[in-house]
């Protein structure tokens, strides 16, 4: 099979672990794209082929992604149909981990006539957690209920919303704020975020989840009269759940996500000792029988190049790189919108990336079978 050379967009945490990724495989060139020289230098110095151009701009991005078999947005969600859309033009297939709908719905549209592969929200939720989930469903004959619930957290929490970040701010405010897609009744509606508390306990640990938005990706649309109920949450410390609804609903920060990003990134440190946990329930009927079926999948920070990543940056960045492995080999459609349904999951696990999610003593994989 041919090497493909990949296009990264934006030189942030989550773009350089893909593009860590990518160079300790010999499949892939990497080029690290950027509108801050300051922020490719790094890059530059550590052998990577870099290239400056603003994704704001789609047409002058797509002269710089001219010759890339694939393109991979790791910039902020707003700029996602830009970069989408240079894609396009460049004739490259597009990747991105975005969990923006707006912005999902805006490369579906492009890919209607593509004659490549766009495929969006590739990282863990939307993403990794899609392709579990719809592998549960398809063990049932008849599915009743999927439960996905996915939190990345600190390993040892101090401060009282017992967070650390990990991730985009702007995205972790955008998933809190946002209406959620769900099946209830088996059809499709929208829950508020913040909603539908759960407490739970996993390895003696005491957890809550609760509504977020843009975690099920397409999967709404997939199970709709088949599930008589889907659901995503976001899994965090107790108590986590009613401070961010003070902030935003109380005291209205929802209205104002600017002073809401100052607050967290000022107040709240990030961290690289971190854990992310995926619990994933299914009840249905098998040969007549009501079952319930589980996914667990809990990764801690590991070392790839030399260097040790962030349990958020792995799963992430592993997400994204096992569905393009994918495609290079010929298990994924190459034109048109690609959902993360289509992905087989044993296929995806099998990949040189897709091990990560059960690589070695820092991860446990657990599925029922």
């Amino acid at each position: 099979m041919r090497k493909w050379t990949v296009s990264i967009v934006g030189a942030g945490k989550i773009g350089s672990m893909i593009a860590e990724l990518l160079k300790a495989s010999p499949n892939y060139s990497v080029i690290v794209v950027d509108a801050e020289f300051a922020n490719l230098a790094p890059f530059q110095q550590a052998g990577f082929k870099v290239a400056q151009a603003d994704a704001s701009d789609a047409e002058a991005l797509a002269r710089t992604l001219k010759g890339s078999d694939a393109v991979v947005s790791a910039a902020p969600f707003f700029l996602t149909p830009s970069i989408a859309k240079a894609a396009k033009l460049a004739g490259a297939h597009y990747f991105d981990l975005t969990e923006d709908v707006a912005a999902t719905e805006a490369v579906r549209d492009m890919a209607r006539d593509s004659d490549t592969a766009f495929m969006p929200q590739c990282g863990l939720a939307p993403g990794f957690v899609g392709i579990a989930g719809a592998s549960l469903a398809r063990q049932f004959d008849s599915l009743d209920t999927l439960s996905l619930r996915v939190g990345a957290l600190p390993l040892y929490p101090t401060n009282a919303l017992k967070y650390n970040l990990t991730w985009s701010t702007d995205g972790l405010i955008n998933e809190y704020c946002h209406p959620c897609d769900v099946i209830e009744g088996g059809e499709r509606i929208k829950a508020a975020p913040l909603e539908g508390l759960e407490l739970f306990g996993l390895d003696g640990v005491e957890y809550e989840c609760f509504n977020t938005s843009g975690g099920l990706g397409t999967l709404t649309e997939t199970l709709q009269g088949k599930a008589r109920k889907l659901s995503y949450r976001t899994i965090r410390y107790p108590g986590h759940r009613d401070i961010v609804k003070m902030l935003l609903q109380d005291l209205r920060l929802e209205t104002r996500r600017d002073l809401m990003r100052e607050i967290f990134e000022t107040a709240l440190p990030r961290t690289d000792q971190d854990v992310v946990l995926i619990y994933c329930t299914a009840t249905g009927w098998v040969d007549g029988e009501f079952r319930e079926k589980s996914f667990v999948n809990k990764s801690l920070a590991t070392e790839v190049n030399g260097k040790t990543w962030g349990a958020i940056q792995i799963t992430t960045a592993a997400g994204v790189t096992g569905v393009m492995e994918l495609m290079r080999m010929g298990k994924l459609p190459t034109k048109g919108f690609v959902r993360q349904e289509d992905v087989n999951l044993d296929d995806f696990l099998n990949t040189e990336f897709g091990r990560y999610y059960g690589k070695g003593d820092l991860t446990r994989l657990d599925s029922a079978a």
